[in-house]
């Protein structure tokens, strides 16, 4: 096929040799199978700003943190450059989650390199060496969709072990290989303690795999894993060998305002009396 015009650097600077053929065309991304060498694999090359239909940039880019004082002024501030840094941002969210999960062992496609826009990593093939199905296309028994669902919340915990929410988790992001689930598109992954919608994504993204596989297991629509996994996560209980119910309740129970008052309190005494101390030792 014809080279498309993102990819030409990547061919006169030796990383890919041939576009071999386009395989989709998503809400943020052109994904295109490729050659190197040997090798088959993939170039998903980033849409701009204004092609995507993915619109919720800013809820997802909540603290992300931007080391660099000066394009962190230039993105608040919503200048072209800014802009230019926000995009830059955007793209490399997913390459740098894809490098962190991939070494904490969730099933994700093997970044090999970023360049330009445009991320080249791992074909996922399934049994015949053509690219995988998405689980969207598949039609399974009850007892495969237990299973497929329980792989894929054991995924879930992993990644948010990692520090990681998906936020945007569904059957149309997730391919199966002959050996099973592979999570992909990440770059509206969010940073699950820096977040403050995280807890709301990943309960979102554990709903969506609840309702898909409860359509050939209906017992699993009424799961809790999201928030059953969100409590031991706070509470620093969450590994990930935890072994999940996927029940849980929620607590009745009144909170115990006057006992927070007291600590409150307390706290603000003692840091008052380590003032006065301070104040009455010499200085020499």
């Amino acid at each position: 096929m014809k080279t498309p015009k993102r990819l030409e650097p990547l061919i006169e600077n030796g990383l890919i040799d041939e576009v071999l053929r386009s395989l989709k065309s998503g809400k943020e991304a052109a994904v295109y199978v490729v050659r190197r060498g040997m090798e088959t694999c993939c170039a998903k090359v980033y849409k701009e700003a204004d092609q995507r239909s993915f619109r919720q940039s800013v809820l997802y880019q909540e603290g992300r943190k931007v080391r660099n004082s000066r394009r962190a002024r230039a993105m608040e501030k919503g200048s072209r450059y800014g802009r230019q840094e926000q995009e830059s941002a955007w793209q490399s969210a997913e390459v740098t989650a894809l490098y962190r999960l991939d070494a904490a062992g969730v099933r994700v496609p093997k970044p090999y390199n970023f360049i330009d826009g445009v991320l080249l990593m791992e074909l996922v093939t399934d049994a015949d060496g053509q690219p995988a199905p998405r689980l969207n296309d598949l039609e399974m028994t009850a007892e495969q969709a237990r299973t497929y669902h329980a792989f894929l919340i054991a995924q879930i915990v992993r990644m948010l072990c990692d520090g990681l929410v998906h936020g945007d988790l569904s059957e149309y992001n997730v391919l199966v290989d002959k050996d099973g689930p592979v999570i992909i598109d990440l770059p509206q992954a969010v940073d699950a303690a820096g977040n403050n919608s995280a807890r709301m994504m990943l309960e979102r993204d554990v709903a969506n795999m609840a309702a898909y596989f409860g359509r050939f297991a209906p017992e699993l629509l009424t799961t809790a894993y999201g928030k059953e996994m969100w409590t031991l996560y706070q509470s620093g209980d969450l590994l990930p060998e935890t072994r999940l119910t996927g029940f849980f309740e929620e607590s009745n129970r009144p909170a115990d305002v006057h006992s927070v008052v007291r600590e409150i309190d307390a706290a603000r005494e003692e840091n008052e009396a380590r003032k006065r101390y301070l104040e009455t030792v010499p200085t020499s």
